[in-house]
């Protein structure tokens, strides 16, 4: 039965998961990881392949990148703060932005969460008319997550928390299609299922843990053993989850543990789509598809995401369902927070003043347009590394942090049309200072905007 309603805005399932690369999904070339949900996603809808996230001045990048999202903000414009402390007021989201959710709520949509909200109390409430499941909090073993269901009243104690059966994806899932199982005919709905996989502790549940033999993984083309200086995240946890030098079978068996959790959860968003089938609604509904941040998983002697490597800064961002349209990849420039004002005007919805990301609409609307919408996208991390690119040049400045004294001061340039794994180093030669120069200005002029008040150390 198909329960399209004339004149009804469309629903929302809004998808987030936690460190999945950019590219470890089946649909956009990487052949040894099988994402069949993923894949039809893909094939039903759009693709933007160049996303790309502001970053953080937290070790826990994923907070400060949910706050982006949520917001629609680049990273300073988000949060209420912009120290180096990983405390809450780095996580804590301006009361006075508009949030994703909450717009849709205020326009009607019945708003339901389950699974991961790294950011503040006051902002999920905000959001959300009910959840379920709801884990406020970084990471925890997946088949021991301690969640909260909806207050109304915001009060998520400790005492409140409880810790169910079952493993995390799975959680999550069921609390959603239990939502949509629910779903009244005369209202949209804004579901947002945020996913704690692919993170570790990688533990996918039985048969996905034994579904990716590592003496078949093929390490990366830009696996090392050691990054080759100190880029400032050296001593961050995630870097301590392989020995140093990395060791080609350890790097392989992460791999497979990773490529296991992303199985996992694909066959979880493979259930969503069709109790979405089953209750009518699929054709009435825009899903959207996302991840805080990449990860490094032995790319370039590292572990982690606190890095301005392609592999880190770039996420996946696929859309499909009423007006969007089949089978379409686009390479533009994207920011992560781009992902609000295109969502809203996919809805029909204005795009609120305090959002400064650009939609992407008129991307998919109009493909014969001659100029890209963004010319640059630049990231951070902490006080110690910027980074800037264009469709082909990346500039990535570091420099030694002068309350950390963690960093080194390096320049990298690389040219990601014959180098796309950043190997090549070209910044000491010397017939590419005019392009260091261009880039370095672009960088300044952005970090000016973005009001960065760490910009002085990259001058």
């Amino acid at each position: 039965m198909n329960r399209q309603l004339s004149g009804r805005r469309p629903n929302i399932v809004f998808i987030i998961a936690d460190d999945h690369q950019h590219d470890a999904i089946h649909a956009l070339g990487n052949q040894a990881v099988q994402t069949p949900s993923l894949d039809r996603l893909a094939a039903s809808g759009t693709v933007f392949r160049n996303t790309n996230i502001n970053g953080g001045t937290s070790g826990a990048v994923c907070a400060p990148c949910r706050a982006c999202v949520h917001t629609g903000n680049p990273y300073f414009q988000a949060t209420v703060s912009g120290t180096l402390q990983d405390d809450m007021n780095n996580i804590t989201m301006r009361p006075e932005n508009a949030l994703l959710p909450a717009v849709m709520r205020e326009h009607g949509y019945r708003t339901f969460a389950t699974g991961k909200w790294h950011n503040d109390f006051a902002s999920f409430n905000r959001c959300f008319q009910g959840g379920e499941n709801i884990f406020f909090g970084g990471m925890s073993d997946h088949d021991q997550v301690p969640v909260h269901d909806y207050d109304p009243e915001g009060h998520y104690t400790p005492e409140q928390r409880q810790v169910k059966a079952g493993f995390s994806s799975e959680l999550f899932t069921e609390s959603a299609i239990a939502f949509i199982e629910e779903e009244k005919e005369d209202e949209p709905f804004f579901l947002y299922v945020a996913y704690t996989a692919p993170h570790d502790p990688r533990t996918p549940p039985a048969p996905y843990d034994s579904m990716y033999d590592p003496d078949e993984i093929t390490l990366p083309d830009n696996f090392l053993p050691e990054h080759p200086f100190d880029h400032g995240a050296r001593d961050i946890r995630g870097e301590y989850l392989a020995a140093q030098p990395r060791q080609p079978e350890e790097i392989r068996r992460h791999i497979a543990d990773y490529y296991g959790m992303i199985t996992h959860m694909d066959a979880q968003i493979g259930r969503l789509m069709t109790a979405l089938e089953k209750n009518g609604q699929a054709d009435n509904t825009i899903i959207v598809y996302t991840s805080d941040h990449g990860l490094a998983l032995g790319r370039h002697g590292l572990m982690a995401k606190q890095c301005m490597y392609e592999h880190s800064i770039r996420v996946p961002w696929m859309m499909k369902g009423p007006g969007i349209e089949a089978g379409l990849q686009l390479d533009d420039l994207c920011y992560q927070f781009d992902i609000f004002p295109t969502l809203c005007e996919s809805v029909g919805l204005q795009v609120p003043d305090s959002v400064r990301g650009i939609s992407h609409y008129s991307v998919m609307r109009d493909r014969g347009r001659t100029q890209p919408i963004r010319g640059t996208v630049y990231s951070l991390y902490r006080d110690v590394q910027r980074g800037i690119k264009d469709e082909r040049w990346k500039l990535i400045l570091y420099r030694k942090s002068p309350v950390t004294g963690q960093g080194c001061r390096e320049t990298q340039l690389f040219d990601l049309l014959h180098d796309p794994c950043e190997m090549n180093n070209l910044a000491g030669d010397h017939q590419y200072a005019y392009r260091i120069a261009r880039l370095h200005e672009q960088l300044r002029s952005t970090m000016n905007a973005f009001e960065d008040p760490y910009r002085h150390l990259f001058q």
